[in-house]
C-alpha cells in the first residue's frame, strides 16, 4: 500500500538559486510519515503517554534526482519496505507529477522517553503487516 501525501513548495521552503533547500526533503517527508501513522490509527501521543515509547529516525539514505521550485505542487509517496521487531524501514519519494525529485530509505526505530532502544509495540507490527 502506497501512502500519498501533497506539498506545496512555499518561497520559504527556497534556497537562493529558487529551488528547494536540500534539507527541506527531509522535512517533507517527515510531515508524509506523521500523516501515515495518523492514516494508519497510530496515536504517537497516546503512545508516548502510554507506553513511553517514541518513534526515532534511525537512518536516512537520501538521493536528490531533480530540482523542485518554488510554487510546485509534490506528491510524497511513503512505501513499507520491511517491518521486523525492533524497526521499520520505509521507501520515501518526492514526485512532481511523473517526475522523481527526491528518493530516500529511511529507518525508523522505537526508543523509549530516555532513549533506550525499543521493540515495536506489538498492535503496531500488527498494524504495519
Amino acid at each position: 500500500m502506497t501512502h500519498s501525501f501533497p506539498i506545496r513548495v512555499y518561497y520559504e521552503d527556497t534556497d537562493m538559486a529558487g529551488i528547494v533547500y536540500y534539507a527541506n526533503y527531509l522535512k517533507f517527508i517527515e510531515r508524509a510519515r506523521s500523516d501515515w501513522v495518523r492514516a494508519l490509527g497510530i496515536d504517537q501521543t497516546e503512545m508516548r503517554v502510554a507506553e513511553g515509547l517514541v518513534f526515532a529516525v534511525k537512518r536516512v539514505e537520501a538521493e536528490y534526482h531533480q530540482p523542485a521550485r518554488f510554487d510546485d505542487k509534490l506528491d510524497v509517496r511513503t512505501v513499507i519496505r520491511a517491518v521486523t521487531g525492533a524497526r521499520l524501514v520505509l521507501e520515501q519519494a518526492v514526485w512532481r507529477g511523473e517526475h522523481l525529485l527526491f528518493s530516500a530509505i529511511v529507518t525508523v526505530v522505537c526508543v523509549s522517553e530516555s532513549g533506550q532502544p525499543a521493540r515495536l509495540p506489538a498492535n503496531i507490527r500488527r498494524v504495519l503487516h
